[in-house]
């Protein structure tokens, strides 16, 4: 971020990435507590997650309001641009990442009491994993205005498509394994659902960051997985 000969303006832009910053930390926290929740059987832990929703959508239109206020005020152009768009862009992404979140700690409530199987988290806690993973690294990748951290990202998101895709494979075998895990498989179903769609908005955000910093566009074409990737290296070569 430059420095402006008018300093309110450095001072509305900071404030704008802070409250963005501040935001994020709600979303990972919900996540975390989310999926906690649902390996552990918390229904406390999930019912706070719920609960903490309402704060991330006031978080999302105090920064909204406060972009459209700076742009209407002092009227930026270019980079400076970009970044008040950006804020917009990102707080719509995190409000929907905390959307998912709630979502599985409201299927971790629900199937209390359902019959249930250990082998059944195997794959959920990879994709976990990936996707806590992908939106920290996002959430960084903003902060410091990384490119190539947020092109990563963006690259990273076809490996947890990858994952949900195992993941559907092993509910479905288990589910005709035993037909009392039906029900809990179908949640877990929805809750991998939930993370495949949280990677979709760590990629919407790392576009944003490409874009923001360098005013480039992301191809339109999906990433593809790191094998994938590799073939078609190996290929060009």
């Amino acid at each position: 971020m430059s420095d402006h000969t008018f300093k309110p303006f450095d001072y509305e832009l900071e404030a704008l990435g802070r409250r963005v910053a501040e935001m994020g930390g709600v979303a990972e926290k919900m996540l975390a507590d989310a999926m906690d929740g649902l390996f552990t059987f918390d229904v406390d832990m999930a019912r706070r997650t719920i609960a903490r929703d309402t704060l991330l959508d006031t978080l999302r239109r105090g920064i909204e309001e406060s972009a459209i206020v700076t742009i209407a005020r002092e009227q930026p152009v270019a980079a400076d641009l970009r970044e008040c768009v950006a804020a917009f862009r990102v707080a719509s992404d995190l409000e929907r990442v905390g959307d998912r979140a709630k979502n599985i700690a409201n299927r971790a409530v629900t199937i209390i009491g359902e019959a249930r199987s250990s082998r059944a988290f195997i794959g959920l806690k990879s994709m976990r994993e990936l996707a806590e993973q992908q939106l920290k690294d996002v959430l960084d990748a903003y902060a410091q205005r990384d490119v190539a951290r947020a092109r990563s990202v963006w690259f990273d998101d076809a490996d947890l498509d990858a994952l949900e895709d195992s993941v559907l494979r092993d509910l479905l075998t288990f589910m005709m394994e035993d037909p009392r895990n039906i029900t809990f498989c179908t949640h877990l179903l929805f809750c991998s659902k939930n993370l495949e769609r949280i990677g979709d908005h760590t990629t919407n955000i790392a576009e944003t960051v490409v874009w923001m910093v360098s005013g480039e566009r992301m191809p339109i074409e999906r990433p593809k997985t790191k094998i994938a990737r590799l073939s078609q290296t190996i290929a060009s070569a």
